[in-house]
């Protein structure tokens, strides 16, 4: 059997899905894009896509609710120096199509920077094959997916009496992308997506306290083994349990230690968003112009890296069709440089780091993270514990927020412990981490020999756009942090 390369294989497919039905062919590519170029522009390109999603949702025993969209369109740019021009429409139509190249020309040509809804020779660019092009829809039927929420209920209210409500869901999606450029570059990806969410309520003498667990990535639903959602809902069932022990934080300067994996959250946020090319390029982050000098402990390498296969993360092209690569931020304690997209890196002199995403063909692309992380160092996880003499161990955060411009975060941790002397001495709640993105990784001292990355949950918003994500680290102690507690 002859087969194509992959990235050729997804480039056909996207073409029959997109454009063959439409009567879209690449004349038409070719066409739209010259009536953006009758005025001056440094690039443009077009973004077709077509994404089909279903959700499933248990509770109490009971489907709560099910749900299955489709949506497609295409999205129009133009660039100018610092200026876009963007126009979009979810009418894939020849005349669609061309209406919003010309609205586009138009913009680009009153020097503005506004979003216009539209009414009704090519090469194919390098990309990886990260993950299987399947409909992961269709890799179980609805009466399976049913089931498996069902099982994980009866699994976590077996595991406690205390277990009083249980909520599952399961969600997929199939996203199909393509990429046509004005320098006649064209390039597609094929797009799974699947997640698995099981929350627990556990009570005990009138308290009640949540716990979660779940996981996903860029593959079928056939890999949710049994074994695999029994391990999530030992998970869900786990946090509850021990927040159901948990103590008022103590609060004040202390040392943290972070947990492996998820607690990688805090990397994401207090120092990634920092690490994205137009905040840097805009000075507006307090990274800015800081490349080639020290700030971060030695031994802390951080990487974003959008070539893992299978991950949450991951993708085989960027929104703008360039491949995407694992990039080196920091290198023990350097930093290296920052996430880029085609407009940032041009207009500050550097290469695209294949870090353009965007939402949905109705969005514009910007520097965003793909599976952010920090390398493993030496030490056990025991070994960072035990040097505690005081402070607080953070094993799974929540919510947080930080302040791109001056780096400070506020995180709260979902599950913490208590450390003396190196003891893990109960369970606290309500504990919140305070401190500055860039003033912390200086204070890091110790780095676990135990990178993990997350389960597959992460979603990352900014400038009102949500895209999946990945988050990882080794544990991790970080000297003198403000922790505020309730005791």
């Amino acid at each position: 059997m002859i087969t194509r390369e992959p990235a050729l294989e997804r480039l056909a497919l996207a073409e029959q899905l997109l454009l063959a039905p439409y009567g879209l062919g690449e004349d038409m590519l070719a066409r739209a894009l010259a009536e953006i170029a009758a005025h001056r522009v440094d690039d443009a390109d077009l973004y077709f896509q077509a994404t089909r999603h279903e959700g499933w949702s248990l509770e109490e025993g009971i489907v709560k609710s099910g749900s299955f969209s489709i949506d497609q369109g295409v999205g129009v740019r133009a660039l100018h120096g610092e200026k876009t021009a963007f126009a979009y429409s979810d009418d894939l139509s020849e005349g669609a199509l061309l209406e919003a190249a010309r609205t586009v020309r138009t913009i680009a040509a009153a020097g503005q920077q506004r979003r216009v809804k539209v009414g009704r020779a090519a090469r194919a660019r390098a990309a990886h094959a990260l993950y299987a092009p399947a409909d992961p829809i269709a890799t179980l039927d609805s009466a399976q997916k049913v089931a498996m929420l069902e099982k994980a209920e009866r699994l976590a209210r077996a595991k406690d009496p205390r277990i009083v409500q249980v909520m599952a869901a399961v969600a997929a999606e199939h996203d199909v992308v393509l990429v046509a450029r004005l320098d006649g570059a064209r390039a597609a990806d094929v797009r799974p997506l699947v997640r698995v969410s099981v929350t627990v309520i556990a009570e005990q003498n009138g308290r009640r306290e949540v716990g979660t667990g779940g996981g996903g990535g860029r593959f079928g639903l056939g890999r949710f083994s049994d074994a695999v959602v029994a391990g999530y809902v030992e998970q869900a069932v786990k946090a509850a349990l021990t927040n159901l022990e948990s103590r008022p934080a103590p609060a004040g300067e202390m040392t943290v230690v972070l947990g492996p994996g998820w607690p990688g959250v805090l990397l994401h946020e207090a120092v990634g968003h920092g690490l994205e090319g137009d905040f840097n390029r805009k000075g507006s982050s307090a990274f800015s112009g800081r490349v080639g000098k020290r700030v971060a402990a030695r031994g802390v390498t951080v990487l974003d890296d959008g070539t893992l296969p299978d991950r949450r993360g991951s993708l085989n092209i960027d929104d703008e069709g360039q491949a995407t690569q694992r990039t080196v931020l920091i290198e023990d304690g350097i930093l290296r440089g920052y996430m880029q997209d085609s407009l940032n890196a041009r207009l500050s002199g550097v290469r695209s780091t294949g870090n353009a995403r965007r939402e949905s063909y109705a969005h514009l692309p910007i520097p965003r993270m793909t599976n952010t992380y920090m390398l493993a160092g030496e030490r056990s996880r025991e070994e960072i514990v035990a040097g505690i003499e005081r402070g607080l161990y953070a094993t799974n955060f929540g919510g947080g927020q930080v302040d791109i411009t001056s780096g400070k975060f506020v995180f709260s941790a979902s599950e913490a412990f208590w450390v003396e002397k190196g003891r893990i001495l109960y369970p606290v709640k309500g504990a919140t981490i305070v401190g500055n993105g860039p003033d912390a990784l200086t204070r890091v001292t110790m780095i676990g020999n135990d990178l993990e990355l997350d389960s597959g949950v992460g979603t990352c918003g900014k400038d009102g756009q949500s895209v999946p994500v990945g988050v990882g680290q080794p544990t991790l102690r970080i000297e003198r942090l403000t922790v505020g507690g309730t005791a």
